[in-house]
């Protein structure tokens, strides 16, 4: 046992230090793989352990992976570039008012994907908007941090919005329709207050009058892609433009409602989900005439990697003891009410997210809130505070999440620089927070509505 102990506590420590350092910019899927490798070589994880966990991942990464597809073919369809021309027209010269367009865009593209799908669409359109109207780099920096802190924690309100958030439910045999009855309205108000705060923390920072932009955005997009002939582009064909493009957002909302109607129904999801992709695959294969090869080449396979290594090391911890030591230390703090417990064990999450990434931050917590032996309701709410803990509470440093790495991937291969000093200047005053207000939401609802 004392062996177990030291070999999964030295690997995980190993791996999670690599991945934060990431050597010559190395994927972080890698030292997670590497790590899980060895958990599985020394025999800590046994077979029968393995077929559990990749039961217990399987649907997450299918439905995950499907849903960035579609993101993806997005792209292809000029969406980003779209996008950015629709924002500057809103924003209507007014920084203050693209501020809150950018909010809405990354909120949205979070519920209608998932969050690292988010910020793979939403970063690319923000450096094209904000590249385009020739902002200074210190004037990009408040729209790029607030933007992807607030499409990060928006993978909150509904549990298909993040793969650790689909792997967790299935741990505790809960259905994304109750976790989303349970978790929408206080998650989504938090995130409000979130926006609001973010706001106030960054309004003198952005511009109140935006520079008039000489280039159209959607047009050099689609003349150079879709039409070779030069002149300007008639209105008419920009109005059928985006009549198209809220044609694939309102599929993409479909599917995503019916994504709850089968969680209703006990239809596994990820048969929805790979049904979605596949349709707007043969949609984009029709209209643009192309093979869908080339997503084989985008779609980030690494995630699954990531997902899967990480849980198989922390198995191993599992199996090692770790979570009967946790359950040892907080059952006399869930036994305090649950009130408490919910605070308690969603800050527990917060801080272990952002020492270790909130994929093993979550999958400990959750672990240990199963050998609890605790009644529904109880196990339901303090699971969906650590949720908080793990979506929120992670976002005080930038490498709490993997999207918060993948967001940081994408500014760094665009040369754009953030600096720590820039993301804790927001995130030490707006994330504490609006952890706590959003804890506080929650067990109100909870109480209101299903005690």
């Amino acid at each position: 046992m004392n062996f177990e102990i030291l070999m999964s506590a030295s690997v995980f420590l190993l791996t999670m230090a690599v991945i934060f350092w990431r050597p010559k910019g190395i994927n972080e899927a890698w030292p997670a793989a590497f790590g899980a490798v060895i958990i599985l070589v020394t025999g800590i994880v046994t077979k029968s352990n393995l077929i559990d966990i990749v039961h217990k991942i399987g649907e997450a990464s299918i439905t995950i992976i499907a849903t960035i597809v579609m993101a993806i073919i997005l792209e292809s369809f000029g969406f980003f570039h779209w996008s950015a021309a629709r924002l500057a027209s809103l924003a209507n010269g007014s920084g203050r008012r693209l501020y809150w367009y950018i909010q809405l865009l990354c909120f949205l593209m979070t519920l209608l994907f998932n969050n690292d799908g988010s910020i793979l669409i939403t970063t690319p359109i923000l450096i094209l908007l904000l590249k385009n109207l020739r902002l200074k780099p210190h004037q990009q920096i408040p729209y790029l941090l607030s933007g992807a802190l607030i499409a990060t924690a928006s993978s909150a309100p509904i549990g298909v919005s993040n793969i650790v958030n689909l792997i967790a439910l299935k741990i505790v045999h809960m259905t994304l329709y109750m976790h989303t009855a349970m978790m929408f309205v206080p998650a989504s108000t938090g995130l409000l207050f979130m926006s609001w705060l973010m706001y106030m923390v960054l309004r003198n920072k952005l511009p109140k009058q935006l520079p008039v932009s000489t280039d159209d955005i959607e047009e050099s997009f689609f003349m150079k892609n879709f039409h070779p002939l030069k002149g300007k582009m008639s209105v008419e064909t920009k109005q059928k433009r985006t009549k198209f493009m809220l044609k694939i957002l309102g599929f993409v909302f479909l599917m995503r409602c019916l994504l709850f109607v089968a969680s209703f129904l006990g239809i596994p999801i990820q048969y929805v989900a790979v049904l979605g992709s596949l349709v707007l695959l043969t949609w984009r294969w029709y209209h643009l005439r192309t093979s869908p090869v080339d997503i084989l080449k985008k779609t980030p396979w690494h995630i699954l990697v990531f997902a899967f290594s990480m849980y198989v090391i922390i198995y191993g911890l599992h199996n090692a003891g770790l979570t009967a030591a946790l359950v040892k230390f907080c059952e006399p703090i869930v036994n305090q009410g649950l009130f408490q417990a919910s605070f308690i064990m969603g800050g527990l999450v917060s801080i272990l997210s952002n020492l270790f990434n909130n994929h093993p931050a979550l999958m400990v917590g959750t672990i240990t809130l199963t050998e609890m032996g605790l009644d529904p309701i109880t196990l339901k709410t303090i699971y969906l505070a650590n949720i908080i803990g793990s979506d929120i509470g992670s976002l005080l440093l930038p490498v709490g999440t993997l999207a918060s790495l993948i967001w940081m991937h994408i500014l760094k291969q665009n040369k754009i620089k953030v600096k720590w000093k820039d993301y804790l200047n927001v995130s030490l005053i707006v994330i504490p927070l609006t952890t706590i207000v959003t804890l506080f939401l929650l067990y109100y609802w909870v109480q209101l509505v299903f005690a």
